[in-house]
């Protein structure tokens, strides 16, 4: 066909243009941040079907949500001259297994109209399990047996496929036999969860007796796209490999220095063994970045360029250098929210719109003092991947507590606790305490006071609430001659709230703890827990009402995929980005993820990068030293503008640079030895004793350990009896003698 009845291949760069047109064989196509990805993809299908190289239900298209698969759809029949797309296998990884499943479900015991469980069904089918095999599902949470067989599935682990070494000691040892049994109740029931989906299509592709199932696949398939391909985890993998052994086109679109969802199973290993997997396969580069500026590009290509794993490549564009990256250092955590909520008015007064600026966080705890100030400021805002932070459930938990202590008639805040944690209270006992508080005309506070005096109630029943009314008087007592913040974290842990989240083995649980610890620190900032209460009150009034343009407040993770004019990157110091948890579980590898995730940040931004640090931040509940990140001393000179507290170091050598990265942090460094609110013990002067590798040292909280690297002030230590290094001050250790 000639060349100009392809006129879809209009205005493509010549990395684009190669990697529509280049059709057959295994095919990986690295794309950065922002270089037309979404383009190549659907012209490439339009390209397929216009060459006739394939018809609709001979292409497998695999997106990773509905969202994407819908429109791809639309911007194909779009490119086709609104010819509609009909007959082809288009979806996510499993909605396309459940496909395959519904025609071959009777070769591993179901029948064609099995249902799909959710997370609820599977977690209280496990219950159930553990209940019948006499396992304590308080010790051992119900919901963290579900998350750890949800693993192993998304590994293509089967009972058959582990030892007793992969089970350990979760719910005493049993894990594998509760598999087992899960997966037998299952097919009792003709069910499957998500997880099944594609584990059993590769039981079925796998099993030499249904050797014709996959030679079908094979014969039906002559091409195979991906998208996001670094984000695919084991399981997604080998059926993928499956597949493509019929044809071996196999078009992989990806950028590994965009894998940033290690944490829930996704495999950067699979997009960086891709010419293995495939001999002879194709790489094409697209790094003709259509979005940011010279000197964003140039800041995250430096970054990222640190990172070992990868396969590599360098973003550029045509556009103006525009603006240097803003890099602040601040006091503290309040004094960074001031400065965020400063720059966003003044580039709202140059008519930019808030809906086109983000603030991007590692932590979720972390949107609270954002939130505080932009309510302060009358900026409205909306957050991004999860609720508001005085929306979150736990958050809302312990304002019920505190509610129910300031105020005993507040019965809703009483509803929402009287069995969080489990008291053994049910909604019979909850609607005859509301019977009585409605024929009595009296609050459900009252309600329980009479109702433990007479005999309506059970006795374990009346007991349990007894208890929990003399909490609330006991604290209440309290309210006068105890600080708010104290009594607060005694309300939450003598109440087992936290003991609760401590115990609950699942992802979300630590960072609901960070949450709660965030809580107690922002009453820091009010007299009296009256007057916190009150200040909430106010603030989810004022969101409630809020309309029309917003900033945008989310995490770093939730922010893949999307762009804005300006974009603010806070809290980038040691511990909290990267984070001291990825590095202590995933050493180097969870090092690596954490940079690819700073480059995600920077080129979210379109015009405007402002990167942040504070010299103290209050986390999990006390001021500690922070560190600029190491990320930091990454950025290149030549590209950021850095900028300081007046006061906090020489303002004079902010803007000078030495081999080590900026002299402006090491200044930092000695000045925040006398935060007098984080200092953990007196320094006697600026400069301390002088370290070598080698050497031992003792640290007040880690104990005793091993330097491994100096790096200025900053000790890399292996402390005894723990996995990995920390990075800590030198002003917190002592040499051992």
């Amino acid at each position: 066909m000639p060349l100009q009845q392809f006129p879809y291949l209009d205005g493509l760069n010549p990395a684009q243009r190669e990697a529509v047109e280049t059709l057959d064989g295994a095919l990986l196509v690295l794309a950065g941040a922002g270089t037309g990805k979404t383009r190549v993809l659907t012209t490439r299908l339009a390209h397929l079907l216009t060459t006739g190289r394939a018809f609709p239900g001979q292409i497998l298209a695999v997106t990773f949500t509905n969202k994407a698969a819908a429109e791809m759809k639309e911007r194909v029949s779009a490119l086709l001259g609104g010819q509609p797309v009909e007959g082809w296998w288009l979806g996510t990884f499993h909605a396309l297994a459940a496909r395959m499943l519904r025609r071959h479900a009777e070769l591993v015991g179901l029948s064609g109209n099995y249902t799909i469980i959710d997370q609820d069904d599977s977690v209280r089918l496990i219950k159930q399990l553990m209940e019948a095999g006499n396992i304590d599902t308080k010790k051992w949470a119900p919901k963290a047996v579900a998350d750890a067989i949800s693993k192993w599935k998304d590994q293509g682990k089967l009972p058959s496929d582990l030892s007793m070494d992969d089970a350990g000691e979760m719910a005493g040892g049993k894990l594998i036999s509760l598999y087992t049994q899960y997966q037998q109740r299952l097919k009792t029931l003709n069910a499957c969860d998500f997880g099944d989906l594609l584990l059993h299509m590769i039981t079925i592709f796998k099993n030499p007796d249904n050797a014709d199932v996959l030679a079908d696949y094979h014969r039906r398939f002559h091409y195979l796209l991906v998208d996001e391909y670094q984000d695919t985890n084991v399981v997604q993998y080998l059926w993928l490999r499956l597949l493509a052994k019929g044809s071996n086109n196999i078009c992989c679109v990806g950028d590994d220095d965009q894998s940033i969802y290690g944490w829930r199973g996704a495999e950067v290993g699979n997009i960086l063994r891709f010419e293995k997997d495939f001999p002879g396969a194709k790489i094409i580069r697209l790094e003709e970045n259509y979005r940011s500026t010279k000197h964003i590009l140039a800041a995250a290509n430096s970054v990222i360029a640190n990172n070992e794993g990868r396969l590599g490549k360098d973003l550029f564009t045509s556009m103006d250098n525009g603006e240097k990256i803003t890099v602040r250092g601040l006091w503290d955590g309040e004094a960074e929210a001031r400065w965020v909520g400063e720059e966003i008015e003044a580039l709202q007064s140059k008519q930019w719109s808030l809906n086109q600026m983000a603030i991007l966080v590692r932590a979720g705890f972390q949107t609270r003092e954002f939130e505080e100030r932009m309510i302060q400021l009358g900026l409205p805002y909306k957050v991004i991947g999860g609720p508001r932070f005085y929306e979150r459930m736990e958050i809302r938990d312990a304002l019920a507590y505190l509610r129910v202590t300031a105020q005993t008639n507040d019965d809703l805040a009483l509803e929402r606790i009287i069995n969080t944690p489990k008291r053994g209270i049910g909604d019979a006992t909850v609607q005859t305490l509301y019977a009585h508080a409605r024929n009595r005309g009296i609050s459900l506070y009252q309600a329980i006071l009479d109702l433990t005096q007479t005999d309506e109630l059970r006795p374990k029943v009346k007991g349990t609430l007894m208890k929990l009314i003399d909490d609330f008087e006991r604290w209440r007592s309290m309210l006068d001659n105890t600080k708010h913040t104290e009594l607060t974290g005694m309300i939450l842990d003598e109440s087992g709230y936290t003991q609760m989240w401590q115990a609950d083995k699942s992802p979300e649980a630590p960072g609901r703890l960070e949450n709660l610890k965030e809580l107690v620190a922002g009453m820091e900032e009010f007299e009296s827990m009256a007057g916190f209460l009150e200040h909430v009150s106010l603030v989810m009034e004022n969101q409630n009402n809020a309309n029309g343009e917003f900033v945008t407040i989310m995490t770093l993770h939730a922010a893949k995929g999307l762009e804005y004019d300006a974009v603010f990157l806070p809290g980038w110091e040691e511990g909290l980005f990267p984070s001291q948890r990825s590095m202590d579980e995933n050493g180097l590898k969870g090092l690596e993820e954490e940079r690819r995730l700073a480059y995600v940040g920077i080129t979210r931004a379109r015009k405007k990068s402002f990167i942040s640090f504070a010299a103290n931040r209050r986390m999990y509940g006390q001021w500690v030293n922070a560190i600029p990140s190491r990320f930091v001393d990454e950025l290149p000179e030549e590209h950021v503008d850095v900028n300081s507290d007046s006061g906090l170091y020489d303002p004079g050598r902010s803007q000078h640079w030495d081999s080590s990265g900026f002299q402006m942090r090491e200044q930092m460094q000695r000045q925040t030895r006398f935060a007098p609110r984080a200092a953990s013990r007196p320094m006697a002067e600026v400069e301390g004793p002088v370290f070598s590798a080698g050497e031992r040292v003792f640290h007040d909280k880690f104990g005793n350990g091993t330097i491994i690297h100096v790096d200025g002030h900053k000790l890399d230590i292996q402390f005894d009896g723990s996995d990995g290094s920390k990075r800590v001050m030198d002003s917190f250790v002592t040499k051992n003698l």
